[in-house]
């Protein structure tokens, strides 16, 4: 590392102002903050100093993708053979999923990260750190056999349309892997639903159909059980299957104070409360269902742990994610039962409550004033 440090610190006069190549500061100083932690220290006022900064922060929430991400691979290369009647052994397996995977992964950095680079050297300004995370989470969000053209631009499509028209990182009112989802998702419908693309390369004669798809067709009784749905073996999207892993990446993300508990606890009690709601009622197979069911199904989990905690989109004062969570899970299993046409509500009740979150904090905000205000004047009296 020292010898790296030394490479580094030579070529970094060529790229401050003055140097040859100024022009790609921003780009140096990228990799290198990456590689090592910076030597900027505050020098006047009043701050809060921690010894985690934006780049440590996402990369703990990578290592929380890590458990879906391993699970994904698996299971596209299991579901594969096992639709082709086949019980291959573990390594081929794998083998098959980091071929589908993979450049799924690599496509969406490059083109993600190519165009942060252009836009922080075309503002002049320090590259931001927050696609480590949403490259990683756009592939787990997409079916195995999503083609490589359309992951690329709907990539392009949530960097530029969903962060960077807001202004970059910190200032998007989306989540920009959700947002690349949602255009594939109304853009090429085809490709995003229906039995073929759960499933890479499968048998012509095999069903593909995810949980959501047997209710959406009312074939309950092929649906698989909890167990299995629980671990994941079933088909889906890349890393939304195993409620197992998500867990596993939530305590990661809870136990580094990454992720908020309040707003994953809320969503899950929103949607047992829909859920509980529509098993009162009982008027179709989709509303039948325990409403436990509905939280490892789809992309509820995914969506509970990694999307809805996103720290720029969510609501952040204290009593405002309780809300913004519960009202995450209530709306995403009522888009589940009432329009089957959009099966995966967790991806739209998302997006939605993205945008009502900072009016949701407002009216907080506006709350504890009040209080405030009454305490205040009970004092003076």
């Amino acid at each position: 590392m020292k010898l790296l440090r030394e490479f580094i610190d030579k070529q970094k006069p060529h790229f401050v102002k003055g140097g040859r190549f100024e022009k790609l500061e921003s780009t140096f100083e990228a990799f290198e903050t990456f590689l090592f932690v910076p030597d900027k220290v505050t020098e006047s006022g009043a701050h809060i100093r921690d010894a985690i900064d934006m780049k440590r922060t996402m990369i703990i929430v990578v290592m929380a993708l890590v458990p879906a991400l391993l699970f994904g691979i698996w299971n596209v290369g299991y579901q594969h053979f096992l639709s082709n009647s086949m019980t291959p052994d573990f390594w081929p397996m794998i083998g098959f999923g980091l071929l589908k995977v993979l450049p799924i992964v690599v496509v969406s950095y490059v083109v993600g990260l190519a165009i942060e680079f252009a836009f922080a050297q075309s503002r002049g300004h320090e590259v931001n750190e927050g696609f480590l995370v949403s490259g990683m989470l756009i592939p787990l969000v997409m079916p195995p056999d999503v083609p490589l053209w359309m992951v690329a631009v709907a990539t392009a499509f949530a960097v530029i349309i969903g962060k960077e028209v807001f202004g970059g990182t910190g200032m998007n009112i989306l989540n920009p892997a959700l947002t690349a989802r949602a255009f594939l998702f109304f853009a090429y419908p085809s490709e995003m639903s229906g039995d073929r693309v759960w499933i890479a390369e499968k048998a012509d004669a095999y069903s593909g159909a995810t949980p959501l798809g047997h209710l959406l067709v009312l074939d309950a009784d092929k649906m698989p059980s909890d167990w299995s749905m629980f671990l994941g073996t079933i088909p889906g999207s890349i890393g939304e299957t195993s409620t197992l892993a998500i867990i596993l990446g939530a305590i990661v993300l809870v136990a580094t104070g990454i992720g908020s508990l309040k707003i994953m606890l809320s969503v899950i009690s929103g949607g047992l409360v829909m859920g509980l709601l529509f098993n009162l009622w009982g008027a179709n197979a989709y509303m039948d269902i325990p409403a436990y069911q509905h939280l490892i199904m789809g992309g509820f989990a995914f969506g509970t742990v990694f999307m809805a905690t996103d720290p720029v989109s969510a609501s952040q004062t204290n009593r405002g994610k309780i809300i913004y969570g519960f009202l995450i899970g209530f709306i995403a299993v009522l888009i589940r039962v009432f329009n089957p046409a959009y099966p995966e509500g967790m991806m739209l009740s998302i997006l939605l409550l993205n945008v009502f979150a900072p009016l949701i904090d407002h009216y907080v905000l506006q709350s504890n004033i009040k209080k405030r205000m009454k305490r205040a004047k009970a004092v003076i009296a």
